[in-house]
């Protein structure tokens, strides 16, 4: 019998962590290597991370964006993982992932134009490597298979990443994509955001399974499981996998444990199944608190310079609105235009009825 590249696990993982809830280095091992400047860095992504998510949530209410799906808790979760990558490297979203685009490369007004359902949110850059989120569950990890069978057949060092939360490691094209990459070892890091509920279920009731990051056994990738409220074991697990993926191994399967503040979507009520005590439990992992207390303890942060992000963070949200705003109107025709480098014959028929 054929043995299989990783050992089966029949007990629950232990989740890759660095720092405690009070920002103490618990595991100096897995601490990545990054300097003074990095840590910075990464600090103010998710500083501002937190303002412009509670920005757009109002931004929602007023009727200046149309659907966002709020993201505050899971900013280790985000901005670590896209900190881990090269700018080459392709980022495959599903609808929450916004942070992931504009760290990435995105213009911030055109992710407001996106919400907004204009097409220019859509147009994206050429020096951007990235997707535009996927709103169909599941259907992003197909398309970061493909980007990686593509480099893997393009001989080129780079690695693709995706997106998910636990209820759409439910879903067929999760267990499709893993398996691809299983089989042509392919340079792709799939990221499951275990947040607990999928909308109003229960990560209980999502899988019988011990984790998320077993699943990957039956793929013959490699599974690990992470603290998701901890940037730096975010960044550390990606960095791995991202070597991982460059070095010809093949993929590996992150099961980021983390805990999102604010409702599935504008449209959600959370009250009606979580509690209390669950949230207050996990506000004491908050991602920004607890690395703020790291870098305040290496004196590097401050409450001031929290201060000082957040205002810049309202100033640049409050611009790129304005400027999503002042886009010109879309029109069929330029719908029409917008679809192929030259339009076919029976487009332009259409379009003249619109013009």
């Amino acid at each position: 019998m054929s043995k299989l590249p990783y050992e089966v696990q029949t007990e629950p993982v232990t989740p890759l962590t660095v720092l405690s809830p009070e920002g103490e280095v618990v595991n100096p091992d897995a601490m990545p290597n990054l300097t003074d400047d990095q840590l910075k860095e990464i600090m103010y992504r998710m500083v501002f991370t937190r303002t412009w998510d509670e920005r757009a949530v109002n931004l929602g209410r007023q009727g200046r964006l149309g659907f966002y799906a709020p993201v505050s808790g899971q900013e280790a979760s985000m901005v670590g993982s896209e900190y881990a990558l090269n700018k080459d490297d392709f980022v495959c979203p599903g609808y929450r992932d916004m942070p992931q685009l504009v760290w990435h490369g995105l213009p911030l007004y055109q992710a407001f134009l996106y919400s907004r359902g204009h097409q220019h949110g859509g147009q994206i850059p050429e020096d951007v490597h990235v997707l535009m989120p996927q709103i169909i569950i599941g259907a992003q990890i197909l398309h970061a298979t493909g980007v990686g069978m593509a480099f893997k057949k393009r001989g080129e060092k780079r690695v693709a990443i995706t997106y998910t939360g636990d209820g759409g490691s439910s879903e067929g094209d999760f267990y499709e994509g893993l398996n691809f990459a299983g089989v042509y070892k392919l340079p792709v890091i799939y990221c499951v955001q275990n947040n607990r509920y999928a909308i109003t279920t229960p990560f209980e009731k999502q899988t019988a399974a011990l984790s998320i990051a077993h699943k990957a056994v039956a793929a013959g990738v490699k599974g690990v499981q992470v603290d998701g409220m901890d940037v730096l074991a975010v960044i550390k697990a990606v960095q791995e996998a991202a070597e991982r993926g460059r070095s010809g191994e093949g993929a590996t399967l992150i099961e980021l444990l983390t805990y999102r503040f604010r409702p599935h979507s504008m449209a959600d009520d959370t009250t009606k199944y979580r509690t209390k005590e669950e949230e207050g439990e996990w506000s004491l992992k908050d991602p920004i608190i607890r690395f703020g207390k790291f870098l305040e303890k290496k004196g590097l942060w401050s409450e001031e310079d929290t201060a000082r992000v957040k205002e810049e963070a309202k100033a640049t949200v409050n611009e790129h609105i304005k400027k999503a705003e002042a886009a010109e109107k879309m029109t069929v025709a330029g719908l029409i235009d917008s679809m192929f480098e030259t339009t076919p014959k029976y487009l332009e028929e259409q379009k003249a009825d619109f013009e």
